[in-house]
């Protein structure tokens, strides 16, 4: 008789088959090579017939059979708040990055309209050819005060300034060090640039400090790259420690703030204030425009004379057109509202530790959240994630799974984003229902059979 294990039916060595067979491993535990492309055949075919794509083909195929429907480009027909329309129901939405409401706040909407009523909708060039626009330096100051630096460079993406900060501030001869939960796009940017890139375990400041130790007498330029706030995770760093540690070895210091801009600190001015730390902390202050702040878009505050350096010289900024008019306008307004309602962070901030501590009481695992927005429910298998996923979207409630490859299988887990929108009644009932489909999950089988017949044909 064949041992089962609480893993949905999956025995530990038939589990670790399918993760193996969903990774893109063969039968025999041996890696395929890379792929070939026939002489004789069209070179668009090649991404039909690579294993890339094959393996995303497994994938939908072992979903379709599982009975979990795509979770993913389901349609929103308004602004996704607390609540959504999604897909024509009105559901409760925690897969939203407006963390405080900003996105769809009348003062956002009608700067963003008086803007294209004067500017257009874009800038139709870079802003090095095309010029300034007003609303672009206004922001820029903004955020520079924002920060308490000197200057601010404004990109039209978020992941593109880390790409190409990073890749055109340090080069061959430099270090660049980053978390190992670092978003993709500080990767990005740290392949581009040349350097030699190492990368340390999560938050781990001592494995930080042994890598420098060893391997910063021998480069040029070094830097330290963390965020503020880990969308994956929902926990922060040290930053006190990161800032001294980067001081001692002669570092630049880089931190993301994607995710703790208006979440972290009394007033949602981020990590340093939430460890009342002064501008000259860090070296370069990152952002983006798209989650608190209602727009599109990325920056760097920073130093004066580094914000010019990259107005001239980032490939980002000087090769891409300029943040359109209205976005600049839009996250100029939502500053002027986290100015002027911080009570909206303190109410963020108390909703995601109810939430936090309502999942830890039913027994859910909310690994290294400390319930400052985001909180993970760790299923620890992609298909549990998909399934509960898909059993709440039926009971009216959106949450995204993050699946394996973005997560280790073993972390694969549902993602919960809390803002000052949701309310108490909101966040119990959605737990209480969570943890009642999470028990029906976990007791469902998996039927081997079909999964297996689907993967091998």
């Amino acid at each position: 008789m064949t041992e089962r294990s609480t893993n949905y039916g999956l025995s530990t060595a038939e589990r670790s088959r399918l993760v193996e067979r969903l990774k893109g491993g063969t039968s025999n535990g041996k890696a395929h090579g890379p792929f070939v492309m026939p002489l004789n055949q069209a070179p668009h075919d090649d991404l039909a017939n690579s294993e890339t794509y094959k393996q995303m083909e497994i994938i939908r195929s072992a979903a379709q059979t599982l009975g979990i429907a795509n979770p993913f480009f389901r349609v929103h027909g308004g602004v996704a708040g607390a609540e959504s329309t999604v897909d024509g129901r009105v559901c409760l939405n925690f897969s939203s990055y407006n963390y405080l409401g900003f996105n769809g706040h009348p003062r956002v909407t009608a700067a963003a309209q008086a803007a294209i009523a004067q500017y257009g909708t874009s800038c139709s060039a870079s802003r090095l050819v095309a010029g300034e626009r007003p609303p672009h330096r206004a922001l820029e100051q903004r955020l520079a005060a924002l920060h308490g630096a000197e200057d601010c460079v404004a990109f039209v993406s978020g992941h593109a300034t880390n790409v190409t900060v990073i890749g055109n501030m340090l080069g061959k001869a430099d270090l660049i060090l980053y978390d190992a939960f670092s978003h993709n796009s500080v990767q990005q940017g740290a392949q581009l640039s040349g350097a030699r890139r190492l990368s340390f375990p999560h938050n781990d400041i001592v494995a930080a400090e042994r890598l420098l130790l060893t391997y910063r007498p021998q480069h040029g330029r070094a830097l330290i790259v963390i965020e503020g706030h880990y969308s994956m995770d929902g926990d922060i760093p040290d930053l006190p420690a990161f800032s001294d540690l980067a001081r001692r070895h002669r570092a630049w210091l880089l931190v993301d703030e994607a995710h703790s801009i208006g979440v972290l600190g009394p007033s949602g001015r981020g990590i340093g204030e939430h460890f009342g730390l002064g501008s000259d902390a860090v070296d370069f202050w990152m952002g983006t425009l798209s989650k608190t702040l209602a727009g599109c878009g990325g920056y760097i505050a920073c130093r004066r004379e580094i914000a010019e350096y990259l107005r001239y010289s980032a490939p980002g900024f000087v090769y891409s057109v300029g943040m359109p008019p209205p976005m600049a306008a839009a996250a100029a307004a939502a500053l002027d509202l986290l100015a002027e309602e911080p009570e909206r962070v303190a109410r963020l901030q108390a909703n995601a530790r109810r939430f936090l501590d309502a999942a830890k009481t039913a027994g859910l695992d909310t690994g290294l959240s400390r319930g400052f927005a985001i909180v993970p429910i760790i299923l620890g298998s992609s298909i549990a994630a998909g399934r509960l996923s898909a059993a709440l979207y039926d009971r009216g409630i959106n949450v995204q799974p993050i699946l394996y490859p973005a997560v280790p299988e073993r972390a694969a887990r549902l993602r919960f984003f809390l803002s000052s929108e949701h309310n108490a009644e909101q966040i119990d009932n959605t737990v209480a229902v969570m943890a009642q489909e999470e028990r029906k999950v976990r007791a469902t089988k998996v039927d081997l059979a079909a999964l297996a017949a689907t993967l091998q044909s």
